[in-house]
């Protein structure tokens, strides 16, 4: 499946701007390519840079979701792009496809950073947020003010809420933009990890990052950090959760730009 790419490169073309690897930008569930336009525009100032909207996601096509089918998808879109090989820069679920491609094809990946994801099994909620979203009955007409009001029951918070609003169609006939049905049906899959033989690993840079207050990765998922990734190393971003991009954007941005400056090829 060839995906939706917004791409951005230097504004001015420096000695390296075309020889290293661009680094492409993976959203988690229910993001999309242009909620991280903030940090492609500024990589994007001295490296070429792919944004992309994985399957039912922003402009993409839909279909049921497993992580060997989009870390195919990714292998796929990067060639066409010439594209390959990437650094790879991934929150949540895409984090879970960018190490799916890594651990499979690792002569695609430079290097490999992960938001908040380890390479287990996770799931804090997403499938009751899909499931209540999937319920959401939608007026004739919706604009802005009143479809954040419509989710303020299932999400809370201001700041994924406004994510979240993105995903809507509004004006006449509203409605979901994302493939949100298969989402939900494929969520056993999106929440799991898939299968890695004994001996696969990824020995190439690899950075974990962790939101202080989130619950995602576990101290007993350090030991299948170290085998999958022997070369990686973990930080915190203090005053973040699961969705530290969000959150903390300066120290995000700041972690991102330190690791692809030091491994640039």
């Amino acid at each position: 499946m060839k995906l939706n790419v917004v791409s951005r490169g230097p504004d001015t073309e420096g000695p390296n701007s075309r020889t290293l690897p661009p680094i492409v930008l993976l959203h988690g569930l229910f993001g999309r390519a242009r909620n991280l336009g903030y940090f492609q525009r500024r990589l994007a100032v001295t490296r070429r840079t792919l944004a992309i909207d994985l399957r039912n996601h922003g402009d993409s096509p839909h279909g049921q979701m497993d992580y060997t089918s989009m870390a195919f998808d990714l292998m796929e879109t990067l060639a066409e792009h010439d594209a390959l090989p990437a650094t790879l820069v991934g929150h949540s679920m895409g984090g879970k496809a960018a190490m799916t491609l890594a651990l499979s094809r690792p002569e695609a990946v430079s290097s490999l950073l992960i938001a908040d994801i380890p390479p287990a099994r996770t799931g804090h909620g997403s499938f009751t947020l899909g499931e209540a979203m999937l319920r959401i009955e939608f007026p004739s007409y919706l604009n802005r003010a009143a479809a954040d009001e419509m989710l303020l029951e299932a999400i809370q918070d201001a700041d994924i809420r406004n994510l979240m609003l993105q995903n809507l169609r509004l004006g006449e006939n509203p409605g979901w933009v994302i493939g949100l049905a298969e989402i939900v049906d494929s969520m056993t899959n999106i929440e799991g990890w898939p299968y890695i033989p004994e001996g696969h690993s990824y020995d190439g840079p690899t950075l974990f990052l962790a939101g202080e207050t989130s619950p995602y990765i576990r101290a007993e998922d350090h030991p299948a950090m170290r085998r999958l990734f022997p070369n990686h190393g973990f930080e915190v971003i203090e005053k973040a959760g699961h969705w530290l991009h969000v959150e903390n954007p300066a120290r995000f941005l700041q972690l991102v730009e330190d690791f692809t400056a030091a491994f640039p090829g």
